[in-house]
């Protein structure tokens, strides 16, 4: 391995751990929100120590999301000075924002944990939302560097390298700025509602567990469903909004990730299977017809490129087709699990929980 490609290991590797808190940071605030709209409305106290006990959680999350995600930034101007360059002198207006979204998210966290039980509710309330903005606010303003990585705008650039011509403001607005803050917030969100949702669903398969606590976890897990559901939709609607971006300002990017070689119109859809760089073509994947050419330009006739349009120096991985799958087959089954739990619970009218059921029935 040359070192660009250590660095770039490195980089991922230490990015790979960071997202894993940074996202549960961003998501949990919200479901805490949830729990103290809930407790308000029906002064029931099982929603407020969801609450608490979320909020403990959070808490240890934050200060791992907090270490990790400085060692990033310490890793982006070792490793990666010249760009670090650039970025220092066009979009480092989001990166001064987000101190503040930060700064926001810290202060309001420190009265909420330390001074929730002498706050009254609406303070409360209050307290949690600033945070919510403030660790979305961050997650957003951070990931508008990499929008405009993807999309670069706000500047030129001589013959010999020199940036010029800057406008912030046109750099921070970049045209995939919105695309992308919405996933980040969404997913997020998301990630969540089914994490708090399978903490819930595996407490609700013992039965050992008290009627009480199975009542607590019972609330928890329907928060969580509607939540995942609303998402993961929220999800799916932005990742076609991506597609089209991707269409428009990156479009090899989308024929690696769809395995397209040949520009075509009417392009089919490939679902699975991996790319084959000798045959040129997705192998073992289902085809439906069309639907590429749909999801790139609403139009079933909207013509895509393909890869054999670029040089092959400046093709993204073909791999990124598998993992793309991978990732749009979680999003369809968190989707299909969460709409089928409401489905169950509320047409179906039948009990979700069979342990449950079978503990009613021996009237306990």
């Amino acid at each position: 391995m040359d070192t660009v490609d250590l660095a770039r290991a490195l980089f991922g590797t230490s990015l790979g751990f960071h997202i894993i808190y940074a996202t549960i940071g961003v998501g949990v605030p919200l479901m805490i929100i949830i729990a103290e709209v809930m407790y308000i409305i029906k002064k029931d106290k099982d929603y407020a120590l969801m609450a608490k006990r979320w909020t403990k959680g959070f808490a240890i999350l934050l200060a791992v999301a907090i270490a990790s995600g400085t060692i990033v930034g310490v890793l982006m101007s070792l490793l990666f000075p010249g760009f670090m360059e650039i970025v220092g002198q066009v979009i480092a207006l989001p990166f001064q924002i987000e101190i503040f979204a930060f700064l926001i998210e810290a202060v309001f966290m420190s009265i909420y944990l330390y001074a929730a039980d002498r706050l009254p509710a609406w303070m409360r309330l209050v307290s949690i939302i600033s945070v919510a903005i403030g660790a979305v606010g961050s997650a957003i303003l951070i990931t508008d560097a990499h929008a405009w990585m993807n999309t670069p705008a706000g500047f030129e650039m001589t013959a010999d390298g020199e940036v010029i011509n800057v406008d912030p403001w046109a750099a921070f607005f970049n045209p995939s700025f919105f695309v992308t803050a919405t996933h980040v917030a969404v997913s997020a969100y998301m990630t969540v509602a089914f994490l708090i949702g399978s903490i819930a669903g595996l407490r609700l398969l013992r039965s050992s567990i008290s009627s009480e606590e199975r009542k607590y976890h019972q609330k928890s897990f329907m928060i969580a469903v509607y939540l995942g559901a609303f998402m993961s939709l929220a999800t799916a609607i932005n990742g076609h909004e991506t597609a089209q971006m991707l269409h428009e300002y990156n479009p090899r990017k989308l024929a690696a990730a769809e395995g397209l070689f040949e520009t075509t119109d009417y392009a089919p859809l490939s679902i699975g299977g991996w790319t084959s760089r000798e045959k040129e073509e997705v192998l073992y994947a289902i085809e439906v017809p069309y639907a590429l050419s749909f999801l790139a330009g609403d139009r079933f006739d909207t013509e895509v490129k393909g890869l054999n349009e670029y040089p092959e120096e400046l093709w993204p991985p073909l791999y990124v087709h598998t993992l793309f799958n991978v990732m749009v087959g979680i999003g369809s089954i968190l989707i299909a699990l969460s709409l089928f739990a409401i489905f169950w619970r509320h047409v179906l009218k039948k009990d979700w929980n069979p342990v449950q059921k079978e503990l009613e029935q021996r009237g306990v």
